[in-house]
Protein backbone atom coordinates (compact mmCIF):
# COMPACT_ATOMS: atom_id res chain seq x y z
CA UNK A 1 0.00 0.00 0.00
CA UNK A 2 1.34 3.53 -0.80
CA UNK A 3 -0.12 6.98 0.51
CA UNK A 4 0.03 10.18 -0.47
CA UNK A 5 -0.76 12.47 2.07
CA UNK A 6 -2.25 15.99 1.22
CA UNK A 7 -0.69 19.68 2.76
CA UNK A 8 -3.26 18.69 5.49
CA UNK A 9 -2.13 16.08 7.19
CA UNK A 10 1.26 16.06 8.84
CA UNK A 11 4.35 15.01 7.75
CA UNK A 12 5.08 13.77 10.47
CA UNK A 13 2.75 10.94 9.69
CA UNK A 14 4.56 9.90 6.73
CA UNK A 15 7.84 9.85 8.65
CA UNK A 16 6.63 7.11 11.20
CA UNK A 17 4.83 5.01 8.29
CA UNK A 18 8.10 5.25 6.12
CA UNK A 19 10.39 3.78 9.72
CA UNK A 20 7.72 1.16 9.52
CA UNK A 21 8.52 0.11 5.84
CA UNK A 22 5.12 1.83 4.48
CA UNK A 23 5.63 3.97 1.09
CA UNK A 24 4.50 7.54 2.17
CA UNK A 25 4.52 10.55 0.00
CA UNK A 26 3.31 14.37 0.84
CA UNK A 27 2.86 16.88 -1.36
CA UNK A 28 5.90 18.50 0.26
CA UNK A 29 7.72 16.01 -1.10
CA UNK A 30 6.65 16.37 -4.39
CA UNK A 31 6.93 20.50 -3.88
CA UNK A 32 2.97 20.57 -5.35
CA UNK A 33 1.79 22.86 -2.19
CA UNK A 34 -1.05 24.54 -2.70
CA UNK A 35 -2.37 22.66 -5.61
CA UNK A 36 -6.18 21.92 -6.46
CA UNK A 37 -7.59 18.66 -4.55
CA UNK A 38 -8.80 17.38 -8.44
CA UNK A 39 -5.01 17.26 -9.26
CA UNK A 40 -3.88 16.10 -6.55
CA UNK A 41 -6.45 13.02 -6.83
CA UNK A 42 -5.57 12.53 -10.39
CA UNK A 43 -1.75 12.77 -9.63
CA UNK A 44 -2.14 9.82 -6.82
CA UNK A 45 -3.76 7.54 -8.66
CA UNK A 46 -1.52 7.70 -11.89
CA UNK A 47 0.91 7.07 -9.50
CA UNK A 48 -0.85 4.27 -7.68
CA UNK A 49 -1.24 6.29 -4.03
CA UNK A 50 -4.27 6.13 -1.58
CA UNK A 51 -4.69 9.67 -0.92
CA UNK A 52 -5.13 10.84 3.18
CA UNK A 53 -6.78 13.89 3.49
CA UNK A 54 -8.77 16.29 6.17
CA UNK A 55 -10.51 17.71 3.34
CA UNK A 56 -13.99 16.67 2.77
CA UNK A 57 -13.57 18.54 -0.76
CA UNK A 58 -11.87 14.62 -1.82
CA UNK A 59 -14.90 13.08 -0.87
CA UNK A 60 -17.10 15.22 -3.00
CA UNK A 61 -14.43 14.61 -5.92
CA UNK A 62 -14.83 10.48 -5.71
CA UNK A 63 -18.80 11.30 -5.97
CA UNK A 64 -18.82 12.73 -9.01
CA UNK A 65 -17.31 9.64 -10.18
CA UNK A 66 -14.02 10.47 -10.69
CA UNK A 67 -11.62 7.55 -10.42
CA UNK A 68 -8.78 7.79 -7.81
CA UNK A 69 -6.47 4.56 -6.24
CA UNK A 70 -8.42 5.28 -2.60
CA UNK A 71 -9.38 7.94 -0.44
CA UNK A 72 -8.59 7.98 3.78
CA UNK A 73 -10.40 10.22 5.55
CA UNK A 74 -9.94 12.15 8.94
CA UNK A 75 -11.40 14.65 10.86
CA UNK A 76 -9.00 17.34 11.84
CA UNK A 77 -9.89 18.21 15.41
CA UNK A 78 -10.08 14.49 15.98
CA UNK A 79 -7.43 12.35 14.97
CA UNK A 80 -3.85 13.45 15.63
CA UNK A 81 -0.62 11.45 14.10
CA UNK A 82 -0.71 8.67 16.13
CA UNK A 83 -4.23 8.48 14.79
CA UNK A 84 -3.30 8.05 11.06
CA UNK A 85 -0.75 6.20 11.96
CA UNK A 86 -1.80 3.03 13.39
CA UNK A 87 -5.43 3.51 11.05
CA UNK A 88 -2.68 3.48 8.08
CA UNK A 89 -0.46 0.29 9.41
CA UNK A 90 -4.00 -1.37 9.54
CA UNK A 91 -5.54 -0.64 6.44
CA UNK A 92 -1.68 -1.92 5.09
CA UNK A 93 -1.57 -4.83 6.55
CA UNK A 94 -5.69 -5.67 6.08
CA UNK A 95 -6.15 -4.21 1.74
CA UNK A 96 -4.14 -4.64 -1.19
CA UNK A 97 -3.72 -1.90 -2.95
CA UNK A 98 -6.25 -2.57 -6.05
CA UNK A 99 -8.71 -3.53 -2.76
CA UNK A 100 -8.83 0.46 -2.11
CA UNK A 101 -9.53 1.70 -6.27
CA UNK A 102 -12.34 4.29 -5.93
CA UNK A 103 -12.84 2.97 -2.25
CA UNK A 104 -13.52 5.92 1.04
CA UNK A 105 -11.92 5.17 4.57
CA UNK A 106 -12.53 6.99 7.49
CA UNK A 107 -10.19 7.19 10.47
Amino acid sequence: MRFYLDENVPVAVATQLRRRGIEALTVRDLGYLGGGDEDHLQRAASLGYVVCTHDSDFIELAMTGLEHSGIIFGQQHKHGVGDWVRFLELVDAVYESGDMKNRIEYV
